[in-house]
């Protein structure tokens, strides 16, 4: 909070989005893959349920 003013939240983009999905199907958890995004677990939850970012998890399969 900068002179008591709060600053907005960042906003995963698409390709965090395709980080996002990387970092899962490696078996990390959703909430250290937000802690490291400085985001609420409920915005890698909304990757994870294709509520966001639609075409991502395709993505980040085809890179491995």
């Amino acid at each position: 909070m900068k002179d008591g003013i709060r600053q907005p939240s960042y906003c995963l983009t698409f390709d965090d989005a395709v980080e996002v999905w990387r970092r899962k199907i490696n078996g990390e958890f959703q909430n250290r893959i937000a802690a490291d995004f400085d985001v609420n677990p409920g915005r890698v939850n909304e990757i994870i349920k294709h509520k966001k970012h639609v075409g991502s998890e395709e993505i980040a399969r085809a890179s491995f």
